[in-house]
């Protein structure tokens, strides 16, 4: 059974128990807000359009104005179920209940974050290119459907985690909370579902969120999603009609 106290889970990923500080100022799911928004993958957001016809006026949606929208929606619809779940039937403290909104928030400001140019666009393009080169011997199956269906929600988990080169452990360090609340599609690309939510070198990565924020296993990598998943795609459904 899901646990709302480990689903709330604010301890960071990649950062050692002993090293997590207590901020004042701010809760661990607002410093992932604002991680976030003052991060350069996110500003780059501005060069990535949406895949719409050009409007009327001269006015073009790009990916960074439709994070912050996606971003403002989520945090209502976490306040509202914050406000309007009854305090008991949540087992956790109500200091985490709060913070929902705000988690819901920082998920919605990363979920495009992984997306290339062009939008699906772009992913077409790289499944393409790998379908033309598929003869890579260092590449073995599992590596490879991820080239070939390659996803923008799983390079948004590397991105949001994989220690690149010069950087710290566990990537931006977010919380296992916001992380899980990021992934839609918790599953690897060769269970050959329509889509999927974490590239194989981040296989390992995952199974440490699920664990940590206790999802349910389903078996073959595939676990449940995160109950504020599906508020974090409502924002994002609710902006592709405004």
């Amino acid at each position: 059974m899901l646990s709302w106290q480990r689903l709330l889970n604010p301890i960071r990923f990649g950062e050692s128990p002993s090293k997590q500080t207590v901020d004042y100022t701010r809760t661990n799911f607002q410093r992932d807000y604002d991680r976030l928004i003052f991060s350069s993958p996110f500003r780059r957001l501005q060069n990535k359009t949406q895949v719409f016809p050009l409007p009327g006026s001269v006015f073009v949606h790009n990916r960074l104005t439709h994070s912050l929208e996606v971003s403002s929606v989520g945090r209502s619809l976490g306040r509202s179920i914050a406000n309007l779940i009854p305090p008991d039937k949540f087992d956790c403290p109500q200091h985490l209940i709060s913070d929902i909104p705000t988690i819901i928030s920082a998920a919605c400001l990363a979920h495009d974050m992984g997306n290339p140019p062009f939008g699906h666009s772009g992913e077409d393009a790289f499944r393409e290119f790998f379908s033309k080169h598929q003869n890579l011997p260092e590449l073995d199956n599992w590596e490879l459907s991820d080239l070939l269906r390659f996803e923008g929600n799983a390079n948004a988990l590397r991105l949001l985690t994989h220690q690149f080169k010069g950087r710290r452990t566990g990537g931006f360090r977010l919380s296992y909370a916001t992380l899980a609340s990021i992934v839609k599609y918790p599953y690897p690309s060769v269970l050959d579902e329509k889509k999927y939510g974490y590239f194989k070198s981040e296989a390992n990565v995952f199974d440490e969120i699920a664990i940590q924020t206790g999802l349910l296993h389903l078996g073959d990598g595939k676990y449940c999603r995160h109950p504020l998943v599906y508020l974090v795609e409502a924002a994002d459904d609710i902006c592709y009609q405004v």
